[in-house]
């Protein structure tokens, strides 16, 4: 007798897993309701709806990190990474560790000591304002490229699992996603992150568990997996066109991690949402464990899903269309007769989504509205205005990403495709922030054309490298699969490959065919190149009055003393024009309360 290759084929998707589905939506959508009718009576103020008040407790900020940061694309994608090219992405899970150190102790204080909830303003406040409206500008384009990919590939595995048209299922959700950040504002976007955090921890660890014990442990997990060369993890090889290596999964990723997370107005809103700076890096050291846990879980789902298939790949087998399909794949295979499992599993998919997309729109929104609404007066920008005018700008973004549902379909690998649009301008950001912070002397004209050119230079690369993709010249060949077993499931494998061995790209070398990890890397150093030099042909920053909290305090020993005496002036002035102002306050307030007192005494003597 034959055996199955899966106990759940393709469309059964029973009434418990929809009902679980439906009861995730449902409950961020509750979420949204409650921050947008009734929390929302009480907090009024454009602050309460970007940034919670700065009131947000640290471990809610942590958990919305790190779902706001794993997105559907790495849920489906870093285990199809695994399958396909082995465990070196792993590399990026400990590798945080640094990167958390850098935003900390880099750009954490800085955000903090110029009170920055704009992230963006640190640059008008360091160089220039069309410094940061030329920043913002690629902010706002690249958020708007990667924006359609973060709904579009959990409805990808929704279709794979239930058959409904996976444009029907984009709209859906982008719509509930679209009312609960609209309405609840941040402190909805955090609290959904929470509960969709959890849904994404337990559903993954219970399909990892389950695949586990199916195939018949960890022993037989890893033996597998080291026979199909997939636990490669410290491949040390210097060679910059090799797609992932250890240097490419360490030193690339930190730049483009850094980058993404300390620089990147979602993430810094939410950094800067909690009490204090304290606060701000605890939060940021749970989320390192939490991405830590997470990412290493993602990974091993991958070395999983190769273990089940060793010898029979679903792919040439032609019932998973590409690789970004095989994790709905494999639920269906080894958790399919467990009623409501594949409900939770699609909802950890969604919750990923659903969580990074609702981040980004709420973060879009209000730097749309301060940078590109606000400046040309066009109502009466009072709280409530603003609020209205974000909502708008929140739905037609939504309104957005489902058309661009059609030309997301169309992607090949997602997290390659992902990595390279976020690299156009990962690097420039990167750079120019660190440019500011770390190098006193750099002035506007060299922020300004070292931004520029690395944006400029790294849409060169990327548009060289997808040209040769195109034209054959420039591939990543997965490594080896086997079918040799499908025989056990009836599929005649003498129509298939048994084995196919990596074709290898052109020996020669082309600045096209580096790996596409190291885009951000050549960006920020670009802006490095490019902007020192043109600082001191332009003149460099006058440091004697420049205020030193605008520069890292790492770097600090590069001031001159008397900047550091101008910073203590200008803040005892500051304190003092703060007193001031309190102290008027109360002033205003007595007046009112002798006012009304007066008041009131004169009608009861016009009583009597």
């Amino acid at each position: 007798m034959l055996k199955q290759l899966t106990d759940n084929p393709h469309g059964q998707f029973s009434t418990e897993d929809y009902t679980v589905f439906v009861l995730m939506l449902s409950v961020s959508a509750a979420i949204g309701i409650y921050f947008g009718f009734f929390e929302g009576k009480k907090n009024q103020t454009t602050d309460d709806y970007l940034l919670g008040g700065r009131k947000m407790k640290i471990f809610p900020i942590a958990v919305s990190l790190i779902a706001s940061q794993l997105s559907g694309v790495s849920i489906m994608s870093v285990p199809a990474e695994m399958y396909s090219y082995g465990a070196q992405y792993w590399i990026i899970a400990p590798t945080m560790i640094v990167i958390v150190l850098i935003i900390n102790y880099i750009f954490v204080p800085v955000f903090y000591n110029n009170q920055i909830t704009n992230c963006y303003q640190y640059l008008e406040d360091r160089f220039d304002p069309i410094v940061k409206k030329f920043v913002t500008i690629t902010y706002v384009l690249n958020v708007y490229l990667i924006l359609p990919i973060f709904i579009f590939i959990p409805s990808l595995a929704f279709a794979q699992v239930t058959g409904i048209n996976i444009h029907l299922i984009n709209g859906i959700v982008c719509c509930v996603c679209v009312f609960y950040t609209m309405l609840g504002g941040i402190k909805a976007v955090v609290w959904t992150d929470v509960v969709q955090g959890v849904i994404m921890f337990a559903s993954c660890f219970l399909v990892v568990a389950i695949g586990v014990c199916k195939i018949g442990g960890f022993v037989e997990v890893f033996q597998r997996a080291a026979t199909g060369n997939r636990l490669e993890i410290f491949n040390m090889t210097v060679d910059v066109t090799a797609r992932q290596t250890f240097w490419t999964a360490s030193v690339g990723n930190i730049f483009l991690w850094t980058g993404y997370l300390g620089l990147n107005q979602s993430c810094v809103q939410r950094m800067v949402a909690v009490p204090s700076i304290k606060h701000a890096r605890a939060a940021l050291w749970i989320f390192c464990v939490g991405f830590i846990v997470i990412t290493s879980l993602n990974c091993f789902t991958g070395i999983v899903i190769f273990a089940k298939y060793f010898d029979c790949d679903p792919i040439k087998l032609n019932l998973v269309e590409k690789a970004d399909n095989l994790l709905p794949f494999f639920v269906q295979d080894v958790i399919g007769n467990f009623k409501g499992m594949p409900g939770v599993f699609i909802s950890c998919v969604f919750s990923a989504g659903l969580s990074t997309m609702s981040a980004n729109l709420n973060s879009l929104a209000g730097i749309v509205y301060e940078d590109y609404i606000r400046p040309f007066k066009l109502f009466k920008h009072s709280d409530a205005s603003a609020k209205l005018a974000m909502k708008a700008l929140i739905f037609f973004s939504g309104l957005y990403c489902i058309v661009m549902g059609l030309v997301v379909e169309q992607f090949g690998h997602i997290l390659q495709m992902v990595v390279t649009i976020a690299s156009v301008t990962q690097g420039a950001v990167m750079g120019i922030f660190c440019l500011g912070m770390l190098w006193p002397w750099a002035n506007k004209h060299g922020a300004l054309w070292g931004s520029a050119a690395s944006v400029i230079c790294v849409s060169w690369l990327i548009a060289g490298a997808q040209f040769a993709i195109k034209n054959g010249t420039l591939s990543y060949p997965p490594q080896p699969t086997s079918v040799k077993g499908c025989s056990d499931y009836g599929f005649n494998v003498t129509r298939l490959e048994l084995y196919d061995a990596p074709e290898s790209t052109s020996s020669e070398f082309s600045i096209f065919n580096i790996s596409f990890v190291w885009y951000s890397t050549v960006g920020t150093f670009l802006v490095f190149l490019i902007g020192i030099p043109v600082s001191y042909l332009t003149g460099s920053q006058d440091l004697e009055k420049m205020q030193s909290k605008l520069i890292s305090p790492v770097v600090h020993w590069m001031l001159p003393s008397d900047t550091t005496k101008n910073d203590l002036t200008l803040k005892a002035s500051d304190d003092y024009r703060k007193s001031d102002e309190s102290l008027a306050k109360r002033w205003n307030m007595t007046l009112a309360a002798n006012h009304e007192r007066e008041k009131l005494n004169g009608n009861n003597e016009h009583a009597v």
